[in-house]
């Protein structure tokens, strides 16, 4: 039986991660940490052997960072890299930015659970679109707030029009994204139902190892160890 490997990695930590704060679609850089895990990730993907031929990432630079350092450490940055604002993180509209035990003291745990882990939940709203180049090239506009289904719905396209087409050619695939995405694409993958995605948690720099059939179909899923744990 033909099968083909997935790995996806949630970037290293930045620093909105260590001092938690709601990020989504705000750049911030990685933290020597975030490096160091990024290093960590590429020396364990190393032992494993996955020649990929392709990786995907996001828009944003902590996931475009993370990906060119593990790149560099399995000796493959000579395969093209796809970047895609359908790979960013959710955006959290009104939260962006703002301290996550702050808002806990002042809308409590559950409601605040409710807005990072559930699945329909739509955080506060911006009061306006915002603008960013990178966006506006695309012809893309910035969401007002987004919950995981919003933002399953817009990464979907990808991974049926690009992602799984190659992988269904034998080519196997790096992703390196975010938190909420990734929980969006676990939550496809894994058949998970909506009342149950609250209690997947995807943390900074551990690769999860996905490896297919000829029809895509799951064959085994694996966590990653690596040195820093």
């Amino acid at each position: 039986m033909k099968m083909v490997d997935l790995v996806i990695v949630r970037h290293g930590q930045s620093q909105a991660n260590r001092d938690n704060i709601f990020t989504g679609w705000t750049d911030v850089p990685l933290t020597p940490k975030g490096i160091e895990q990024g290093v960590a990730v590429g020396k364990a993907l190393k032992r494993t052997g996955i020649q990929f031929a392709d990786a995907n990432t996001s828009y944003m630079a902590r996931a475009i960072v993370t990906t060119n350092i593990i790149l560099g450490e399995i000796d493959q940055l000579y395969i093209p890299v796809h970047k895609t604002w359908r790979l960013n993180e959710r955006h959290y509209g009104a939260l962006s930015g703002r301290n996550k035990a702050v808002v806990k003291a002042e809308v409590g745990a559950d409601q605040l659970h409710r807005w990072r882990r559930g699945y329909t939940e739509v955080p506060p709203k911006l009061a306006h679109h915002q603008h960013d180049r990178r966006y506006d090239r695309l012809g893309v506009q910035m969401p007002l707030s987004e919950s995981l289904a919003m933002t399953q719905r817009r990464l979907l396209p990808f991974w049926q029009d690009q992602v799984a087409p190659r992988l269904l050619d034998g080519k196997n695939q790096l992703i390196v994204a975010h938190g909420s995405s990734l929980r969006a694409l676990i939550k496809y993958l894994d058949k998970i139902p909506d009342n149950e995605i609250d209690q997947v948690e995807v943390p900074n720099g551990k690769p999860i190892w996905y490896r297919f059939d000829e029809h895509l179909r799951v064959v085994k899923k694996t966590f990653i160890t690596t040195e820093d744990e």
